[in-house]
């Protein structure tokens, strides 16, 4: 396992890459995304600013601790765990790179340590909940219920979801998961929290003329304003780390989806920044 450690600064988001799809079903690539959406995020086509006024060209801002160099010889969930863990201890606020969406399981082992506490907010159009998928525990598909069998967070609460089947139906019912389907969807309901939330964002929420570079293209999704707006809605004490998973470059031919994650990056570190105080 290898890391650029930045030095040690409390509430300060660092920006770690995860190039992981070995969970991946249908079509790898998702581990190709976290170079790309760094280069979307500093291109000079654009700037660091978000929209809610906040530069995150400041050093004092934003750090980036580069992409974990797997070993050959360890066990992958362990590498993730331990990096997240070294970063927390750090004092440092994790926002990953994704990577295909098993990754968040190993991720919220590490913040269950820090945070027994932990709320969920979930945007995807999958629930990710299967118990299993072709023999595969780990698989993308089923971060969310090795989470909750587990005891790592306290609530859950997903948004943007249009593909859930009846055994996945049956596993929010078992958790307790709050699930907010495209259907039942209100645009831009407030999202209120007491506890520290921790926001993943498989990108595939979005609908695919939006964002097309996914491997699981779910017409009828959100738009990216929609999206950004959710995300800046946010009420909560903090927001302890996030993840962008799922974006494949092998399907994103225009380089549009690579804007897209570094745009929706850019404001939840902003979003993260505004609530550190």
């Amino acid at each position: 396992m290898m890391i650029n450690m930045p030095t040690s600064s409390k509430n300060k988001p660092v920006i770690i890459g995860f190039p992981f799809d070995d969970n991946s079903s249908y079509m790898k690539g998702a581990a190709l995304a976290p170079p790309l959406i760094r280069e979307a995020l500093y291109s000079k086509s654009s700037n660091l600013w978000s929209e809610t006024g906040i530069d995150l060209k400041q050093e004092s801002i934003l750090t980036d601790a580069g992409d974990l160099k797997f070993s050959s010889d360890s066990n992958s969930f362990d590498e993730i765990e331990k990096s997240i863990t070294k970063l927390l201890n750090g004092n440092f606020i994790p926002v990953s790179l994704g990577g295909d969406h098993s990754i968040t399981y190993p991720i919220i082992k590490a913040f269950n340590k820090k945070y027994p506490e932990i709320h969920i907010l979930h945007l995807d159009a999958h629930p990710d909940l299967y118990n299993e998928l072709e023999g595969n525990r780990d698989s993308h598909a089923c971060p969310f219920a090795r989470i909750m069998e587990n005891g790592l967070a306290k609530r859950i609460t997903q948004i943007g979801i249009r593909t859930i089947n009846g055994q996945q139906k049956k596993q929010a019912e078992k958790f307790g998961v709050e699930v907010i389907d495209m259907m039942s969807w209100k645009d831009c309901r407030p999202l209120e929290f007491k506890a520290p939330v921790y926001i993943s964002i498989d990108i595939d929420v979005l609908d695919p003329a939006f964002a097309p570079g996914v491997s699981h293209c779910e017409p009828g999704g959100l738009s990216t304003r929609q999206l950004i707006t959710y995300i800046q809605n946010v009420s909560a004490p903090k927001i302890i780390g996030a993840d962008i998973v799922e974006f494949n470059p092998k399907r994103d031919e225009s380089g549009i989806t690579a804007i897209v994650c570094a745009k929706i990056l850019k404001e939840t570190i902003a979003k993260i920044v505004s609530l550190s105080g």
